[in-house]
């Protein structure tokens, strides 16, 4: 198990940093530069440039990078957006709101998505079954920011139930509603994705031979999928839950953009059109190892659950 665990942790660190190794590479080889601003003196400039090393080859200015990162946690210092602030400060200050964003859209998903699942599977071909499979289709082809259209048009700008705009100065009861939008928006595919896996997983179970036993103890088809079935499928859901957070989080960033929330998927927006690249750099860092740590999670995960996993299905190991 130990080492299942080191080479899943070295795995995780080699993608980490072949990603920091592209992300670095592509944004400062991006056309354009903030010291292009026609308001900044050649002696700030200077300065400026000297201070970022950006006077120098890229692949020097990449060795300066690497080593702030590994021997300083130095992720580099805005120069645009937050002048003179160091880029993981910025994005500290941003983290708040976006966890809660996304924690919350996923909270709502895994009941909502559980509870379709189970009652398509008990309703399978039927009518109920019919009308949430095309839910599930319309949830997983439609991108959330589609619906975060559709969300703002009809509920806010046409009904006016909720603010169309995220309200961070405003009263709690404000700032609250006006959460609403996103948080559906960000909830809408994860729930489809819950339902469709639960609702396959739990068709096959249903006919089982211990489903039958339970049935013949007292308890009712919903009592018996709840208690038996359901937990067949709880161990890889909470793994499909886990890479679920990744494409929610992903997917923030256009709905942050699109709501103005002060988040950090709205500063990655920002730090590309500011040609911040610094900053720039450290956002897609931190998305990477929301990813990787996620990935990392989930096959721990199975190493500790399923042996033939961890052992690489050696049966002689």
């Amino acid at each position: 198990m130990a080492k299942y665990i080191f080479q899943r942790i070295l795995a995780a660190i080699l993608t980490l940093f072949v990603i920091l190794t592209i992300a670095f590479c592509v944004v400062r080889l991006m056309p354009g530069s903030v010291f292009d601003d026609p308001d900044l003196s050649d002696s700030v400039k200077k300065v400026l440039e000297e201070r970022a090393h950006l006077d120098k080859p890229i692949f020097v200015q990449y060795l300066y990078f690497l080593k702030g990162v590994v021997t300083e946690n130095d992720w580099g210092t805005s120069v645009k957006l937050s002048p003179g602030m160091p880029a993981f400060q910025v994005i500290v200050q941003k983290i708040p709101v976006t966890m809660a964003l996304n924690f919350i859209s996923l909270l709502i998903a895994v009941p909502f998505g559980a509870l379709f699942g189970i009652l398509a599977a008990m309703k399978n071909k039927t009518k109920v079954d019919t009308a949430i499979s095309v839910g599930v289709i319309l949830g997983i082809s439609i991108p959330s920011f589609v619906f975060a259209t559709c969300l703002q048009y009809f509920l806010a700008y046409k009904f006016g139930w909720f603010p169309i705009l995220y309200q961070p100065t405003a009263t709690t009861a404000v700032k609250v509603s006006s959460m609403v939008l996103p948080i559906f928006a960000l909830a809408l595919s994860p729930i489809a994705t819950i339902t469709r896996y639960l609702r396959g997983e739990l068709i096959e179970v249903l006919n089982s031979d211990f489903m039958v036993l339970a049935k013949t103890k007292g308890l009712n088809q919903f009592q018996a999928t709840v208690r038996h079935a359901l937990r067949n499928a709880a161990m890889p859901l909470v793994s499909i839950i886990l890479h679920m957070f990744a494409g929610v989080v992903g997917g923030s960033l256009v709905i942050e953009r699109m709501f103005s929330i002060p988040g950090v998927g709205g500063l990655m927006i920002k730090s590309i059109n500011a040609l911040d690249h610094s900053l720039t750099v450290a956002v897609l860092i931190f998305y990477a190892m929301i990813s990787v740590a996620t990935a990392l999670i989930v096959d721990l995960t199975y190493g500790v659950v399923d042996p033939r996993v961890r052992m690489g299905g050696k049966k002689d190991e």
